[in-house]
Parts: structure tokens; C-alpha cells; sequence
């Protein structure tokens, strides 16, 4: 042990005497393991971007999806079957659920004439099983169904429709017909782009439902429950046969998980763009250690004669080769903590951040990227100090002296 620290202690001056050297030669070494560590992270931050927008569609993991339909064709008795799904989830304990009705016309007011806009009856569990953002203002929060004038949320090519009034002013929608009258907007959904032009509006369940005798026809309703992650195998079979128990044989129950974690084929694009990415780092960082290698050699030849000596006064084969590779090791796993500093210090910027978007949640950076930086950069020092340590041990002293 103490021999292996004495050529640890050995190399490290000798890198100090030769630092002119040793940093011109690293300096691809540093860029290289900070352009694999940054990889890695960036291979985190965008499995967890295609999360994110996966989760605004299909919701988080773990989301269990459960629809039903009359098993004669006949319409569906919605509410009962309501009743019929919340029983279930309150023997699982299971609060983070929201109905979600789609196909609702609804007739609004707007400056210039009335008209049909396509509505979503969802409860406050909505946004938070999908991850919803707003442009302006808020999304629904518990206790919003219990108001006289239930919230709406509308689109923003809805809300510019309407004149895009200041949330502070406490802007109101009419709605005319079935389900009509005065709702506040509490908040405006982003554009998923300069193309978009759709006009929506998210309405609560209870809200509509308490307007209308009933559903319309073409109108079917999901339930959404966001269950944790490693009991979704158990629950979501028992709810499935709760559900269909209560339900009976006269409804037909779909019961499907609809969130990311559910999709292997979106985690595999994930892995592939780590795995492109990452060999290029690493033919990247395999350049930067042949050029270490020749730049060794050629210093090694500079040396011959300080070997010569070290090896009259004593110094063994394995000692030599043990110092000369630990030189290289020792140099590269120094360019490879100022890569990975470098790298960490890139990743946090605003500028690299916001080729995600938005990020809810900002991973921290992966430690296992800093591990692989590390690592890749000992094991380049070692095969760029093999052959040079090579060289020495195989000249002779009586050599190496005449030089």
C-alpha cells in the first residue's frame, strides 16, 4: 500500500514539473469526458422532457384508465356507474381521480357571434394526474366544484377570441343553451405551438353536470386514478374486478394503464438517444487519448536518460512501470474532474434548459454521469500510459545512459 502511494506521490510531481506539457496534452482529454458527462445528463433531461409531455397526454406514472359501455349498445347510466368506480378507489384509498368527459359542444358568446366550442368535463385531480400548465392564471384546485359559479379554463386561441381580457379583472365566459351561463376564467392553457388554433374550454364535471339532466348521448366518460407505482400491478387487477362486480353484466369494463411507464417503446427512444450520443462522446474521448499517447512516447523519449539513472540506483521494472502509468492515469483523472465541473457547469445554464421547455421537475444532475466521466477518463489515462510505461521498463540501463 505504502508503494502504490509513494508512485501516486511520484506522479503527481512529476506532473507538476512537467504541467506546460501535461496541460496542452489534456486539455482534449477534458472537453472529451466533459462532452460524455453531458451526455449522460442530457440523455436524463430529456427522458424526463418526453415524460413530462407524455404525462400531459396519457398522465403520470402510474395512471390507470377505466372506461365502460352498455354491453346491449343502449346509452350509459353514467352516474351510477360513477358511483360504481368511486366505491372502488375508496376501498383502495386512492384520491388522485378525475372523471373526464370529452365531445361536449358548448354555444359561447364571443365578440363576434356565437359559437360552438368543444369542452372537457374534468375534475381538480385533472391537472395534477397531467401535469397542466397555464399560460395565464391557474388550473382547477380541490373546492372549485363546490362554487356557485363554477371556473372554467380556456384555450389561448379561445381566450385572443374573446379579446384576451387580464385574469386580474376576473373575466367571465357566457355559455348560451344547454349548460348555460356566467362562468369566471381562472386560467389560460398554452398553444402546443404557433399552429395551434384550437378553442377549448375545461369545464368541472360537477359544474356542467349540475346544469344538464343528463349527458349527451356521444358523450363518454373516462375515469382517470393515479395510483402508485409499485402497486399498480395488484390494484389495477382488483379495481378491474371490483369495478366490473358493481358494474354488472350489463356494462362492459376497460381497465388499461395510459401513462409513460407503460410504453416501452418511448423508453427505448430514450435509451437509443443516450446511446448515439454517448458513442460519439466516446469516440470523441478515444481521439483524445491517441493523441495523449503519441505525446507520452514522444516525452518518454525525452526521459530515456532520467529512467536510466533511476533504474542504476535501484529502482525496479515494476516500479518504473508503475510510476510512468500512473503519470498518465493520475493527469487524465485530474482533466476528467474539470471536465465533469465543466459539464455540470454547462447543464445549469438557462440557455441548455430551455431546449426542454418548461421542466416541472428539473432532475438533479446524475451522479451516474459524473461516475461515468470519471471512469472513462482513468481508463483512457491507462491505455494512453501503457505503452510509454512499456517503453521504459524494456530499456536497458547501460542504454539509456549512453544517451
Amino acid at each position: 500500500m505504502s508503494g502504490f502511494v509513494g508512485a501516486l506521490l511520484e506522479a503527481w510531481a512529476e506532473l507538476r514539473h512537467h504541467k506546460l506539457r501535461v496541460l496542452l496534452s489534456l486539455i482534449g482529454i477534458a472537453v472529451s469526458v466533459a462532452a460524455l458527462t453531458a451526455v449522460v445528463a442530457l440523455g436524463e433531461y430529456q427522458r424526463q422532457a418526453a415524460a413530462e409531455q407524455s404525462d400531459r397526454y396519457g398522465g403520470r406514472v402510474a395512471t390507470i384508465s377505466v372506461s365502460a359501455s352498455a354491453t346491449d349498445g343502449g346509452p350509459m347510466d353514467w352516474d351510477s356507474f360513477d358511483e360504481d368506480v368511486s366505491g372502488a378507489a375508496a376501498r383502495f384509498n386512492l384520491s388522485s381521480i378525475s372523471r373526464l368527459g370529452a365531445s361536449v359542444s358548448l354555444q359561447v358568446q364571443t365578440p363576434e357571434w356565437v359559437r360552438p366550442v368543444t369542452t372537457m368535463l374534468v375534475d381538480p385531480a385533472y391537472p395534477v394526474i397531467h401535469r397542466s400548465t397555464v399560460a395565464e392564471g391557474r388550473w382547477f384546485v380541490p373546492g372549485d366544484e363546490g362554487l356557485l359559479a363554477p371556473p372554467v379554463v380556456v384555450s389561448y386561441p379561445l381566450w385572443t377570441a374573446l379579446g384576451a381580457p387580464p385574469l386580474t379583472t376576473h373575466p367571465t365566459i357566457e355559455v348560451v343553451g344547454a349548460a348555460g351561463g356566467t362562468f369566471p376564467i381562472v386560467g389560460v392553457a398554452p398553444r402546443e405551438g404557433e399552429w395551434d388554433q384550437n378553442k377549448q374550454i375545461w369545464m368541472l364535471y360537477d359544474g356542467y353536470r349540475d346544469r344538464v339532466d343528463s349527458l349527451p348521448a356521444d358523450t363518454g366518460v373516462t375515469w382517470e386514478l393515479w395510483v402508485p407505482e409499485e402497486i399498480v400491478p395488484t390494484v389495477g387487477a382488483l379495481l378491474a374486478s371490483d369495478v366490473r362486480a358493481a358494474a354488472g353484466d350489463a356494462v362492459q369494463v376497460s381497465v388499461t394503464r395510459t401513462d409513460w411507464g407503460s410504453r416501452p417503446d418511448a423508453q427505448a427512444s430514450a435509451a437509443m438517444f443516450e446511446l448515439v450520443t454517448g458513442s460519439i462522446a466516446v469516440l470523441i474521448l478515444v481521439l483524445g487519448g491517441l493523441g495523449l499517447v503519441n505525446i507520452q512516447l514522444v516525452a518518454m523519449r525525452q526521459r530515456i536518460r532520467e529512467i536510466g539513472v533511476r533504474r542504476s540506483f535501484g529502482a525496479t521494472a515494476g516500479r518504473i512501470f508503475t510510476a510512468v502509468l500512473l503519470e498518465s492515469v493520475v493527469a487524465t483523472a485530474v482533466a476528467g474532474v474539470v471536465g465533469i465541473v465543466l459539464a455540470v457547469a454547462i447543464m445549469r445554464t438557462p440557455m441548455v434548459l430551455a431546449m426542454f421547455g418548461a421542466l416541472q421537475d428539473v432532475p438533479p444532475f446524475p451522479v451516474r454521469a459524473a461516475i461515468t466521466g470519471l471512469i472513462a477518463s482513468v481508463a483512457i489515462g491507462a491505455l494512453a500510459g501503457f505503452l510509454p510505461a512499456l517503453v521504459a521498463v524494456r530499456s536497458r540501463v547501460i542504454d539509456t545512459l549512453r544517451v
